[in-house]
């Protein structure tokens, strides 16, 4: 099914240093929508209901050896008709040579032809990462995205809560800033959200009174990330004093971005809290609780334990 976004197959090919025997006409502009690819086995054997004209078509060994068992005139019938659907490319892997009918093919139907030296699953999982990626669905959030302990952090509040302050902090204790103040979200599957920095303002930081800064010129390479999922959302809200704030932290709250959920926790700014700290903290328990420890619900637990022995709450 064709998506929003595209990618130029010149672009496929530079990245994945692809070889190229025939070059379409329309080469510089054949644009792929489709993050699936195909291989063409039931093609070959005419069943071409459900297929999909807009997906690149990769064949490896095991194609090559089922055309070598057909007459020649049935294996140039079969490889015509491939080429007549007239697909984005077709790209030959596991260093085959492509039969000499592919590339006379390829030029009746001015269809690109492509080679690589990659063992075909090994290109497959390539190809689909490169296009997942570019062909994404997106949405730019209001926000700051810092690796903290390896874990994604979503920052967001109003404007001038303090995030990109926390953020910095966050970046002289040695953890990685990956987006300020806008962050490109991309769907990279059911669960995972990507996060990264649109490119005019990447790696740049606005500190109010201060302007705008390159962290990774006066930090180091080190201190900056291009794109890192995103792990955890932390709300800003400013202190409210009454306020029943969760204490324990047995409410689990989650948020929703491009149809992806992910936890989230409500953090109160007000004067001498140190969020740099209570956000390296958020990000340890975040991956505690990924690997099944929650301190609350073992809190509750000991409790309740205690109650059905006699002790009595939190003795």
């Amino acid at each position: 099914m064709k998506g929003k976004y595209s990618l130029k197959l010149s672009k496929i090919v530079e990245s994945h240093n692809l070889g190229v025997i025939y070059k379409s006409t329309d080469y510089d502009s054949v644009e792929i929508w489709n993050y699936n690819i195909s291989r063409p086995s039931l093609q070959f054997v005419d069943f071409y209901d459900y297929f999909d004209r807009e997906r690149i078509q990769i064949t490896g060994k095991a194609e090559a050896a089922y055309l070598r068992t057909l007459l020649p005139t049935e294996r140039e019938r079969v490889i015509d008709t491939l080429f007549a659907q007239k697909i984005p490319a077709l790209v030959v892997c596991h260093r085959v040579v492509p039969d000499q009918l592919f590339v006379e093919a390829a030029r009746r139907h001015d269809v690109t032809l492509l080679t690589t030296d990659l063992e075909t699953s090994e290109f497959i999982a390539q190809v689909i990462g490169t296009l997942r990626t570019h062909l994404a669905d997106r949405r730019t959030e209001h926000g700051v995205l810092v690796q903290v302990h390896g874990e994604g952090l979503l920052i967001q509040g109003e404007s001038g809560i303090g995030k990109s302050e926390v953020a910095l902090e966050l970046v002289k204790r040695g953890h990685r800033l990956v987006a300020d103040d806008a962050v490109e979200l991309r769907r990279m599957g059911r669960s995972r959200l990507m996060g990264s920095a649109p490119p005019m303002i990447r790696y740049l930081m606005e500190l109010r009174g201060l302007g705008i800064i390159d962290v990774r010129r006066i930090y180091g390479v080190g201190a900056v990330l291009p794109v890192c999922d995103v792990d955890l959302v932390v709300k800003f809200v400013r202190w409210e004093e009454g306020y029943d704030y969760d204490r324990l932290g047995l409410t689990e709250e989650t948020t929703s971005f491009l149809g992806v959920t992910v936890p989230m926790v409500t953090i109160p700014v007000a004067p001498a809290r140190n969020l740099a700290i209570i956000l390296e903290v958020a990000a340890m328990n975040h991956r505690e609780k990924k690997l099944g420890h929650n301190a609350a619900k073992d809190l509750m637990e000991r409790h309740d334990a205690n109650i059905d022995q006699g002790w009595g709450g939190f003795v």
